[in-house]
């Protein structure tokens, strides 16, 4: 069970996550419950912190990708490990000011935001605004205009690649809603555009090519064309760009077939692939940001469920049923993501059984998993799904209105719950 190193078994032969029996966390704190290990967290970050100073001479900035999972502890958290953060929403924004994040080391994205959005972005300050479009380029000279400010912005490119994911994550493409595209020479356009207004101050470039991706090889390649084209700008518009964003995207193990490479080696790769063509161009090496998300968040994480009806059809499948699914985990439903699972009152038992794991809602595609080897599975066990520490809690719902489940961190053999489990009240506080 090497999906994560937080993860063991106890002398019961229970599952554990951080020292804490998991069998243990479902009784105390209910189920379906999220749990997430604080130290694996910070060591994730540490790693990427560590590297940025290795391979970069200290001149960048690791920013934490807050759409893998948002909340008010996990902004501490990453700020006390001297991390950034780059947030998509006024919501996420908030969240981290809520947190006492500081503002300067926030990098704003987002294909569309709106008025209020980027006028609640000049307002607090935010280190980076990243420009989606030529219609946000205008309409944030307008808005930094009317309140006599002039923010630090990066544009969003599209550098071409073809990052080797799903096609529902992909986003460094020509056509992808995401950003301006080298091949089309629009990118180069908005340079132009906005070297001649006033009230914005042009610091860089961004790009994110997808997520998930386990090759080297892209990121390599996305590095070598965002320096060409800095170098491009400064030969057509005499603005000497100093910030390269690279976005994130690093995968992570998700199944024992899964093969990550160590984020080390991508950060080494991708700064040796930098240096070189900052040389050959003779440009210097500019202030690098990367944003992980899923790969600091998500082989932290684990969701428990108790089991339901068992329902075994011979011949053709055997249904778990768990009670959650996809309002608490919608990735299985919207792109096949496939997960380990563990029954977690039996972890240190071989798995001997082929489940359909099935969750509670009116939906035939809510599924948690299919063809999942799991131990023997019987009514009232507690079931472990790993690695769910990323874009589940994130994107949990209320569909058939039920309410989404609390969060615990676990610390040292010690668990504290860090968001609270929504009640029935919840789901009507906004009813009128």
């Amino acid at each position: 069970m090497d999906i994560s190193a937080c993860l063991g078994i106890s002398p019961a032969g229970n599952l554990t996550i951080g020292g804490v029996d998991t069998v243990e966390l479902a009784k105390t704190y209910k189920t379906p419950l999220y749990v997430m290990d604080e130290g694996q967290i910070r060591t994730a970050c540490r790693d990427y912190r560590e590297s940025i100073e290795k391979n970069y001479d200290g001149k960048g900035l690791v920013l934490y990708a807050s759409k893998a999972f948002c909340c008010k502890e996990i902004y501490r958290i990453v700020k006390s490990e001297g991390l950034g953060a780059d947030v998509v929403s006024a919501g996420e924004l908030y969240t981290a000011l809520s947190a006492g994040f500081p503002a300067e080391n926030i990098c704003f994205h987002g294909n569309n935001k709106t008025p209020q959005e980027l006028e609640y972005a000049l307002e607090e300050k935010v280190g980076y605004i990243v420009v989606d479009s030529n219609y946000e380029l205008e309409l944030l000279n307008r808005l930094a205009g009317e309140k006599g400010v002039t923010p630090n912005i990066l544009f969003r490119i599209k550098p071409g690649i073809d990052a080797h994911t799903h096609k529902f994550i992909r986003t460094g493409q020509i056509d992808s809603k995401f950003g301006v595209a080298l091949e089309n020479g629009e990118a180069m356009e908005i340079m132009k555009q906005a070297a001649a207004l006033p009230n914005i101050r042009v610091r860089g470039i961004h790009c994110h090519i997808g997520s998930q991706i386990f090759d080297i090889e892209p990121f390599e390649l996305a590095a070598e064309r965002m320096l060409g084209f800095l170098r491009d700008v400064k030969d057509q518009t005499g603005m000497q760009l100093g910030v390269v964003n690279l976005g994130g995207g690093f995968g992570i193990r998700y199944t024992q077939s899964d093969t990550p490479v160590p984020y080390g080696m991508y950060m080494e790769k991708v700064a040796e692939v930098l240096k070189n063509t900052c040389q050959k161009l003779n440009m210097p090496v500019p202030f690098v940001m990367m944003e992980p998300g899923r790969s600091i968040v998500g082989p932290a994480g684990l969701t428990l469920y108790t089991v339901g009806a068992v329902k075994e059809i011979p011949q053709v499948r055997t249904y778990v049923a768990v009670d959650g699914g996809m309002t608490d985990n919608p990735r299985y439903a919207l792109y096949q993501a496939e997960y380990e699972a563990v029954v977690a009152n039996r972890a240190g038992e071989p798995k001997s059984q082929t489940i359909t794991l099935a969750g509670k809602c009116c939906e035939s595609g809510d599924l948690l998993g299919e063809n999942m080897l799991v131990q023997p599975v019987h009514s009232g066990d507690i079931i472990a799904v790993l690695a769910t520490g990323a874009y589940n809690y994130s994107m949990a719902s209320n569909y058939n209105r039920i309410p989404r489940p609390a969060v615990v961190m676990v610390r040292d053999g010690q668990a504290r719950e860090i968001i609270h489990r929504e009640n029935m009240r919840d789901l009507l506080h906004n009813d009128l």
